[in-house]
C-alpha cells in the first residue's frame, strides 16, 4: 500500500463518514425548504444530496492520487445538470428564478464535493462550507434586496480599494525611507486601511439603518465616523428647529462620547503597549461623557424626540480620494511630530497637539501609535493624543456655537469644555508634574 492509500485508510473513519451523511442531509433540508414548494422539480434533496456526497467519496477513493476518476464524474454531473437547466428554463418561459436559478445547480455540485471535503479536510472546514451554503440560501431574497440598495459607484470604490489592500499592502518595503522617522510606506498605507475600514462600517450602517434608528443611532454611528460633522449637522438642524433643543444637546455629547471609543480600538489595533497607558483615561472620558448625555436625555426626554430624524450624509471612506487625503496627512504629521519633537521637546509635541485638534485627530493619534517619533515614551504619546482630543472638543463647542448660537448650545458647549479639561488633567501632570 503507497504513501496515498495509507493516508486515506487512516483518513476515512466511522466518525468522517456520519459527519458527510448529516452534513449533506442538513444541505438538502435547507434546498427543500427553499425549492420544495415550488411547481417546478429541482433537481436535489433530502435524498439525492446524501447520494451524492457518497458517490463522491466512493470515486474519489477508486483513484485518489489524480482524482482522474473523481473530476470525470464532476464533468458528467456537471454537463446533467447544464442540461436540466436548459430544458427547464426553455419550458418556465425563460424565467431564472422559476427554473430555479445557478444556485440549484450549484447545491448539487457542492454535495458531491462535500464528499472529499469531510474525509479528507478537517470537520471545521466541511461545517463551515456547509452552514455557509445553508445561510446563503435562506438569505436570498434579503440579500438581493441589499444588492438593489447599493449604488454602482459604491461597489466599484470597495473594489479599487480592495485592490490597493490586498495586492498594493503587501507590494510596499515596511522599512524607513529616511532617517527622520521610522514611519515605513507599509505603515502609512495600514493606517489609511485600518482608520477607513473602521469608518466604512459606521458608514454603511449610518447610510442604510439610521434613519430607522432615530437620533439615538445617528448620533452613535456619527460619532465613530466623525464626531465634528456630526456637531455641524446637529447644530444646523437645531438652528433650523428640526430637531429639539433638548435633543441637540444629548445628542452631541452622545457622538463625543463614541471618540473615546474609536480611539482607543484605533491606538489597540497599532500599539498595545499605548492602549494600556491610556486606556484608563480614554475609558474614564468614554463613560463620564456617555453618563453626561444620558442625564441631558433623562431630564428632558419626551417620547417624541426618540423618533426625531438628523440626516447625515457621510462621503464612502473608501474612495481613493479620502484614501489618499489621509496618507498625506499621516506623512506630513508624522513629519510635523518628529521636527516638533526634535526642535522643542516633549512641548513642541504637546503644541502641536493642540494646534492638530482643530483638524482630523485619526492621521496625528495613528502617527504616534506606530511609534512615526523616535524615543518618545508611551506616557509623552498618551498626554499628546489627550491634548489633540481636547483640543478637538474646543473645536466642536466653537463650531455649536457658530451654527446653532451661544444660546441654544449653551450646555453642550460647557460640557464639551468640561471634557476638554479632565481630558488635559494627565497631560498637565505629565508636562510639570
Amino acid at each position: 500500500m503507497d504513501g496515498t492509500h495509507l493516508a486515506l485508510a487512516t483518513a476515512v473513519t466511522p466518525q468522517n463518514l456520519l459527519l458527510l451523511l448529516g452534513l449533506s442531509f442538513f444541505l438538502g433540508l435547507a434546498y427543500e425548504d427553499l425549492y420544495g414548494r415550488s411547481q417546478f422539480n429541482h433537481p436535489g434533496g433530502v435524498r439525492t444530496f446524501p447520494m451524492l456526497s457518497m458517490s463522491g467519496v466512493c470515486l474519489y477513493l477508486l483513484e485518489p492520487q489524480y482524482g482522474l476518476v473523481f473530476a470525470a464524474g464532476l464533468v458528467i454531473l456537471g454537463l446533467w445538470l447544464l442540461a436540466y437547466y436548459q430544458y427547464h428554463l426553455h419550458h418556465s418561459g425563460r424565467n431564472e428564478e422559476t427554473a430555479g436559478g445557478l444556485a440549484a445547480l450549484t447545491c448539487n455540485l457542492l454535495a458531491y464535493l462535500l464528499g472529499p471535503i469531510a474525509i479528507m479536510q478537517s470537520s471545521w472546514f466541511a461545517i463551515g462550507v456547509t452552514v455557509s451554503s445553508v445561510l446563503f440560501l435562506g438569505a436570498r431574497d434579503r440579500l438581493h434586496d441589499i444588492a438593489r440598495q447599493i449604488p454602482s459607484d459604491e461597489i466599484t470604490a470597495t473594489g479599487k480599494f480592495l485592490i490597493l489592500t490586498g495586492i498594493i499592502l503587501p507590494l510596499l518595503p515596511d522599512t524607513p525611507v529616511t532617517n527622520f522617522t521610522p514611519i515605513t510606506p507599509y505603515q502609512v498605507w495600514l493606517a489609511v486601511v485600518v482608520v477607513s475600514g473602521i469608518s466604512y462600517a459606521s458608514y454603511l450602517i449610518q447610510r442604510y439603518k439610521s434613519q430607522q434608528g432615530g437620533i439615538w443611532l445617528t448620533s452613535v454611528l456619527g460619532g465613530i465616523y466623525s464626531s465634528t460633522i456630526t456637531t455641524v449637522v446637529l447644530a444646523r438642524h437645531a438652528e433650523q428647529k428640526r430637531v429639539s433643543s433638548e435633543m441637540f444637546h444629548f445628542s452631541i455629547i452622545l457622538s463625543t462620547s463614541m471618540v473615546y471609543l474609536r480611539l482607543f480600538i484605533i491606538i489597540m489595533a497599532f500599539n498595545h503597549t499605548l492602549a494600556k497607558q491610556i486606556s484608563p483615561t480614554l475609558i474614564g472620558l468614554f463613560f463620564v461623557s456617555l453618563l453626561l448625555s444620558l442625564i441631558l436625555y433623562g431630564r428632558h426626554h419626551n417620547g417624541k424626540d426618540v423618533a426625531q430624524k438628523v440626516i447625515v450624509t457621510p462621503k464612502n471612506p473608501l474612495e481613493l480620494a479620502p484614501a489618499l487625503i489621509f496618507a498625506t496627512l499621516f506623512v506630513c504629521i508624522s513629519f510635523a511630530s518628529a521636527w516638533a519633537k526634535r526642535n522643542f521637546g516633549d512641548a513642541g509635541l504637546y503644541t502641536l497637539a493642540m494646534v492638530i485638534g482643530v483638524s482630523d485627530i485619526s492621521p496625528f493619534v495613528v502617527s504616534l501609535a506606530q511609534d512615526s517619533v523616535y524615543g518618545l515614551n508611551p506616557k509623552v504619546v498618551s498626554a499628546a493624543i489627550l491634548i489633540a482630543t481636547s483640543s478637538n472638543n474646543l473645536l466642536k463647542a466653537i463650531y455649536a456655537i457658530i451654527f446653532a448660537g451661544f444660546r441654544l448650545c449653551l450646555i453642550p458647549v460647557l460640557l464639551l469644555i468640561f471634557l476638554a479639561i479632565i481630558g488635559c488633567i494627565q497631560p498637565i501632570y505629565e508636562l510639570w508634574g
